[in-house]
């Protein structure tokens, strides 16, 4: 299946001419959608009369009303604010109840943008009234006789991508030098979360990427796939090339070995290291020097704090000096402590099953500790170990009986990769 992917991926590539780093644009699905446009707080319309000037927003025509647009405030309701707009409460019942399979209520978002569109006689009577509740969704209400909310979802367009970046400062400072969308760091950030230690990335470390992403007119709303990647990091290149076993896509390097491994690179994706590993470090509040046997990542005070691995908590304590502490433990080897929690994840407590990836607390600075940081701390049979010289093994590499088909993949992709520059 992979390998039709590849192809068809090629035969993109071949017809846009992707060689260089700016990145190709190449629309490989397109929906058959209205299109939305609500855009910031204003309304721009979907058709253009001769003057150049939108003039009509689904099929409303813009120059016959008056417009007043707004955002939704916290713990606003749209009936509050269709009220405010002069419509009978007796209507917005009515709409709002006959309505229910199309529109809920209860899922209206503050910040969202919404328009009202009046008459522009002495009634300055409410005809229409679009929310738009996200960049892909809007809702039209019609106020006039006949009252009724219609859905109308944006035409995406998807795009197929090749892109590249060589960091300066970190991974999402370089995809927005390069004008990416800043969830392509995220998405990198997954892939290679087992593999590279994104605290540690090196300036000069580069990566090329080939991924899908999705666009409503120019505004880009998300990337949706990652077809294959390859970053280059502290001298060695980590290709990342996807392969479906046992029905389920994951990333392999080009030997076939997952890059997931057992254990996460580190329990939190936002921080710096603010303390390493050490067998002797001046403790900052007791001023003595002492082991400090765990890596200390500044963070703010609230930012979730991963599991690195599948394990089972073993306890959820104040513990003096290390204040709110969870510690997992992973196998009949490895265990894990996470220090100076502000709080527990929802339904952490001693006994309970977390996996990889899981929430299991929030950076604090509870105990001993001179500001928000997490106390992070690996130990092999009861030992405490440097977390950032673990090299945990592979989980699930591709089967021998699927390395030629995975081969023939991998060729493809470092093929594709290898006509993108930097």
């Amino acid at each position: 299946m992979l390998t039709g992917a590849v192809m068809f991926v090629f035969a993109s590539c071949s017809r846009s001419g992707a060689a260089e780093y700016s990145p190709v644009n190449r629309v490989i699905n397109n929906s058959d959608t209205a299109s939305t446009a609500l855009t910031g707080n204003g309304i721009t319309g979907d058709s253009t009369a001769a003057t150049g000037v939108p003039n009509t927003l689904f099929g409303i025509p813009l120059d016959s009303y008056n417009i007043v647009t707004g955002r939704v405030k916290r713990n606003q309701f749209i009936s509050s604010i269709l009220s405010a707009q002069g419509v009978d409460w007796n209507d917005i019942e009515t709409l709002l109840r006959d309505n229910r399979e199309t529109f809920d209520p209860r899922r209206v978002r503050t910040g969202s943008s919404y328009s009202v569109l009046t008459t522009k006689d002495t009634l300055n009577k409410p005809e229409y009234f679009i929310y738009q509740h996200d960049p892909r969704v809007a809702y039209v209400f019609s106020l006039k006789d006949t009252l009724a909310i219609y859905r109308h979802d944006a035409e995406i367009k998807r795009m197929l991508r090749y892109s590249s970046g060589t960091i300066t400062l970190s991974l999402w400072e370089t995809a927005m030098e390069n004008n990416l969308n800043p969830n392509l760091s995220a998405e990198l950030s997954e892939i290679y979360a087992w593999t590279i230690d994104f605290f540690g990335l090196q300036k000069g470390d580069r990566f090329k990427v080939i991924y899908e992403e999705e666009f409503i007119g120019e505004e880009s709303v998300g990337i949706t796939r990652i077809h294959a990647a390859e970053f280059e990091h502290a001298g060695s290149t980590i290709y990342a090339i996807p392969f479906i076993q046992d029905s389920t896509m994951s990333f392999f390097d080009t030997t076939g070995a997952s890059l997931r491994k057992a254990f996460l690179k580190a329990p939190l994706r936002y921080s710096r290291i603010s303390s390493r590993f050490s067998g002797g470090r001046m403790h900052p509040i007791l001023k003595v020097v002492r082991p400090h046997h765990g890596i200390d990542y500044a963070a703010p005070i609230g930012t979730p704090v991963l599991a690195i691995g599948d394990g089972r908590v073993t306890s959820t304590s104040y513990e003096g000096g290390a204040g709110r502490m969870v510690r997992i433990t992973h196998n009949s080897v490895y265990s894990t402590a996470y220090l100076h929690l502000s709080r527990f994840g929802p339904g952490i407590a001693p006994g309970v099953y977390v996996k990889q990836g899981q929430v299991i607390g929030y950076v604090g600075s509870s105990g001993l500790s001179t500001g928000p940081h997490l106390d992070f701390r690996f130990y092999r049979n009861g030992s405490p170990i440097d977390p950032l010289k673990v090299e945990a093994p592979p989980v699930n590499p591709v089967a021998p009986e699927a390395l030629e088909q995975f081969r023939r993949v991998a060729e493809g992709y470092i093929s594709l990769l290898s006509t993108i520059s930097y």
